[in-house]
């Protein structure tokens, strides 16, 4: 099957749960429970020309607004009316957008800078139920997806609930008392993989075609401690279709080629890449993504597919997916093995072998932990490079590394993958290459790019410091995260807020800078891993607690 025959019938799966409106789980760790209506038809879609006119006038600063609006009517009734209405003398799009769509929906919380005097830690634990949404219903043929538990969102232009982001959010709401809300977190992912069979990027319609990166199996055993038992076990079913998805169709590919996620080397290796179901413009980014393609010189679907799947990576957009290192428009996120998912699956694939151990299924045990097993040592093999002494990404179709220095060079430490010797080496490089004055860089380059120099964020802080920390790097370790803290602290001094991304090369907490749209003020994962990090280190944790504005 080719890849446009698999965004075909992707999308026909995607688009027959539209007509599915309550739901009730039959199965796993959600008990049964009413949800919906939904609607999962994308709005560039639903519309037609007109979300293209719309997009393309720019009649809203950021893209991002339209898709998140709400329409008075279907969306086929709108789309009669706009043909009937747009060649009358007169026509203007913008008052056609008002009359039509309200919102957007919903507005998100409101996160203002803090009041004066206000402790950095009393003012995280304020955000959490200002940044808590729970909606279980939706108004008719809204893009956002109903989820049957409550969830935090990260702030500012995201009103929903994001994937991979969520992970390190849950890591402060435990640290803070909040399991309920963490573990609730983890059953409105339970819920999406019983009902989409993945968990998208976010839960709004035009997310459904990708993912994010793999981190379930993470938050299954960051609750555990608080649950007891083997939690494991209990949501082995979700755990299981979390893997389907993202090996659907490995079994029958042959040497040399890919479908979808799924790659297999010419040496039979099985490994993975980022891949999104749709190859048009982005809807939340509709105008960029026609932009880029129209000065690409490269065929548009290619493009569109490419940006997409960096999209799914989470680092939206990185030197590291660019061939040129550069240019927008030589994305070539399709073509690379990248580290940091493989690292992901292979934790994912180690939790399933357990969970049927939990279940007395000595076979799949076994098979899941091979799998694991030959993962890993693909990683140590493949994806070193010796030269720059780092991980890296891997181009499966020439058998090269990128040779860029990134952040995700963690990764394999995060999860006990690299040999220690591999290990040694990484801490050499990060703490030469990559530790700047507020803390970690996510690339060596400048790109102009949000995941690039001189951005670092929080997720990666996290990964670096654990990672350090499992093999030992203790004082390495330390650094970063005292670096990143006093980054945040005096952000909070100055601005009286936290946001997504800081500028690692000052040490005055400025806000990150680059890419398709403003810095964000809130922020989930920002909140989270300050949190964490300072429960780790008790002296940061005092430094953080009594930080007020200035």
């Amino acid at each position: 099957m080719t890849d446009r025959q698999a965004s075909q019938s992707h999308s026909a799966i995607r688009l027959a749960a539209a007509v599915v409106w309550v739901l009730c789980v039959a199965d796993g760790p959600v008990e049964a429970r009413t949800v919906g209506p939904g609607y999962a038809t994308p709005p560039s879609i639903a519309y037609g020309e007109l979300y293209r006119d719309v997009e393309l006038a720019a009649i809203f600063p950021d893209s991002k607004t339209f898709p998140d609006m709400i329409p008075d009517a279907s969306p086929e009734t709108i789309l009669y009316e706009y043909r009937a209405a747009k060649g009358s003398p007169g026509f203007d799009l913008a008052s056609f957008v008002r009359q039509h769509f309200t919102g957007p929906t919903p507005p998100g919380p409101t996160v203002k800078p803090t009041p004066r005097g206000r402790r950095l830690l009393d003012y995280v634990m304020r955000l959490w139920p200002i940044l808590q949404q729970e909606v279980i219903s939706v108004p008719p043929y809204s893009t956002l997806l109903p989820l049957p538990y409550p969830y935090v969102v990260p702030g500012g232009r995201f009103r929903e609930v994001y994937y991979w982001d969520s992970y390190f959010t849950m890591l402060g709401l435990e640290e803070d008392g909040l399991h309920e809300l963490a573990s609730d977190f983890l059953k409105d992912f339970a819920f999406e993989l019983d009902y989409y069979g993945m968990v998208p990027n976010g839960n709004r319609s035009y997310y459904l075609s990708r993912s994010q990166p793999p981190f379930f199996s993470l938050m299954v055993r960051l609750i555990q401690p608080v649950e007891g038992g083997r939690t494991e076990l209990t949501y082995l079913p979700q755990l299981q279709r979390e893997w389907d998805f993202w090996m659907e169709g490995a079994d029958a590919l042959p040497p040399g080629e890919a479908y979808r996620n799924s790659v297999r080397l010419s040496e039979r290796t099985l490994l993975n890449r980022y891949w999104d179901a749709r190859d048009a413009p982005r809807d939340e980014s509709y105008k960029e993504d026609v932009t880029t393609a129209a000065g690409s010189g490269r065929p548009p679907g290619l493009v569109y597919r490419n940006l997409r799947a960096a999209a799914e990576s989470g680092w939206d957009f990185s030197s590291r997916w660019l061939t040129d290192g550069k240019t927008l428009g030589t994305v070539r996120t399709l073509s690379i093995l990248p580290v940091d998912l493989n690292c992901l699956l292979v934790h994912l694939e180690e939790t399933l072998s357990e969970a049927y151990r939990a279940q007395g299924d000595a076979a799949q045990a076994a098979a899941y932990q091979q799998r694991a097993r030959d993962r890993s040592e693909a990683v140590r093999r493949l994806m070193w490079d010796a030269r720059d002494g780092v991980f890296t990404d891997y181009l499966w179709q020439t058998g090269e590394l990128t040779g860029t220095v990134t952040a995700a060079t963690l990764y394999p430490l995060f999860f006990r993958i690299a040999a220690e010797d591999q290990a040694q080496v990484v801490a050499e490089t990060v703490g030469r290459r990559l530790l700047d004055v507020g803390g970690l860089a996510t690339t060596l380059v400048e790109s102009g790019q949000q995941w690039d120099a001189p951005n670092g964020w929080a997720p990666l802080q996290w990964i670096a410091v654990a990672g350090l920390r499992n093999y030992g790097f203790d004082a390495l370790a330390h650094e970063i995260a005292g670096r990143w803290v006093h980054e945040n602290i005096a952000g909070y001094r100055r601005y009286a807020k936290l946001v997504e991304k800081y500028n690692v090369t000052t040490p005055g907490g400025d806000e990150g800078g680059g890419g398709e749209y403003a810095t964000q003020i809130g922020f989930g994962w920002t909140n989270g891993v300050l949190v964490a990090l300072t429960s780790l280190y008790p002296e940061l944790k005092a430094e953080a607690a009594k930080a007020v504005p200035k």
